[in-house]
């Protein structure tokens, strides 16, 4: 299963077979900026660093143009990472809404499992 990570935090995630980028990191607890979470809004874009991505649903070009997807801008409502990523937040800080479920940096456990802390 691919992972993502989030940088500069050094949060990594174990992801579900098909899980989109935003999903997985609210399920292993965490969250950041969101809007519509149906790739409307845009709201959600992220610099992918690395890895590859694909969209499984539709993204409108006018929210994620040709141009930003080659540059490396990610949606991750809709982003279902094909290998393992790494991301940079825009004008945000990853959070921990559940700290049950958060990984944290140093942990051995990719999160997600409710066993971290």
């Amino acid at each position: 299963m691919p992972t993502v990570t989030v940088q500069p935090e050094g949060v990594v995630v174990e992801l579900r077979e098909g899980e989109t980028v935003l999903d997985g990191l609210h399920r292993a607890g965490y969250a950041y900026r969101i809007g519509c979470r149906r790739g409307g809004c845009g709201v959600c874009k992220v610099d992918l660093v690395a890895g590859d991505v694909e969209y499984r649903k539709p993204v409108a070009d006018t929210v994620l143009p040709a141009a930003e997807r080659g540059s490396g801008t990610c949606l991750t409502c809709r982003a279902v990472p094909t290998s393992d990523v790494c991301i940079t937040l825009r004008n945000d800080r990853l959070r921990v809404i559940h700290p049950l479920l958060a990984f944290r940096p140093g942990s051995t456990s990719a999160g997600g499992t409710g066993t971290e802390n």
